[in-house]
């Protein structure tokens, strides 16, 4: 027992130290482990792909399942090292992260707007979105700024903080497979309405509780950027469950409540439009709103942190509390199981 409470704590510190690098360094330059996930993912799908649904649940199953099983033995190899284990941690936690790298862009695209740059700017949205820059203008182009920054402040920091905080390990490299699976098959389209939905599902299982921690943590961090916690709760009690997704909606109308501005409209995704329900009161936003989405979510980003942390020290001290239990249990059932002999 107190090897697993030591390796509980070793998660515990792996995951601070893989904030840390996420904060300083964002995400890794080259050799990604996410790109190298989504080269092995191609090649499941090349060998499942069938325009069904049960194939695409084959494919989720055996493309998520397998790291997860690595992990799984990682986990269990480092359980007495301790060491090695906050170091594989570290590791793992900084490859699920991405909140540096999404505010980073959302600074990039403030810039470009800044400087009355449209051309720079509508290049620089295909890293934050999929939608069609071609005919947004600086209102539009900060709109799909402001709402990509609050729907992957979960994405990209909460959710895997959440996961790695209940599963260690496992549960960094789970989410970030069934994140990146939804990105590659997830979306509608003619080759994956059928074979992506099982990736979709499993994405918005995963997301249920981090989106609408993201958006609590939105809410509280308000005062942050000059909002209102009454008002964003408001706006996200009302609005939340008005987005057709069933986690997005959480977030940006956390965010949207908090900065005091309107999100939603007409999506324009090459070619096909998304008429999306208004969240929020305020104007449309501005450039300058983009960085107070920024700061929001570094907020959101830091409390999600704190919170895994502790979450895995306290599972750590439960542990030990649970031990002390069972061994007073065992000596008193002894010493009067000895008395009856007697």
């Amino acid at each position: 027992m107190t090897s697993r409470r030591a390796a509980r704590r070793a998660d515990a510190l792996g995951m601070l130290a893989g904030v840390a690098l996420d904060a300083a360094f964002g995400d890794p330059r080259r050799l990604h482990p996410v790109a190298g996930f989504g080269n092995f993912a191609k090649v499941v799908e090349r060998y499942t792909y069938a325009d069904s649904r049960r194939a695409g649940a084959a494919f989720t199953a055996l493309a998520v399942g397998v790291p997860v099983a690595a992990a799984v033995l990682a986990q269990r190899a480092t359980r007495g090292r301790p060491v090695l284990r906050t170091a594989l941690v570290a590791a793992g936690t900084w490859a699920a992260l991405g909140g540096r790298s999404l505010r980073r862009e959302g600074g990039l695209m403030a810039g470009a707007l800044e400087r009355g740059d449209l051309a720079a700017a509508r290049a620089r949205l295909s890293h934050l979105c999929g939608r069609d820059p071609s005919a947004l203008d600086e209102p539009g182009l900060a709109r799909a700024t402001v709402e990509s920054i609050a729907e992957n402040s979960a994405d990209a920091e909460v959710a895997p903080l959440v996961w790695g905080a209940l599963a260690g390990l496992p549960g960094l490299v789970g989410y970030r497979a069934v994140n990146t699976l939804d990105a590659m098959v997830g979306h509608r389209s003619p080759r994956y309405a059928r074979f992506g939905t099982a990736s979709a599902r499993l994405d918005d299982a995963a997301n249920l509780v981090p989106s609408r921690l993201t958006a609590a943590l939105a809410t509280v961090s308000a005062p942050l950027v000059s909002g209102s916690p009454a008002r964003a709760a408001a706006v996200w009690r009302r609005d939340g469950d008005a987005h057709p997704s069933p986690n997005s909606g959480q977030c940006e109308s956390a965010f949207a409540g908090a900065l005091g501005v309107r999100l939603g409209g007409t999506n324009i995704y090459f070619g096909r439009a998304e008429t999306r329900p208004t969240l929020g009161d305020g104007p449309g936003p501005r450039t300058r709103d983009i960085r107070r989405a920024a700061t929001l979510s570094a907020a959101v980003g830091l409390s999600a942190a704190v919170l895994a942390v502790l979450t895995r020290l306290t599972a750590s001290a439960r542990l030990g509390r649970r031990k002390g239990t069972f061994l007073t249990v065992s000596v008193e059932e002894g010493a009067l199981l000895d008395g009856q002999r007697g």
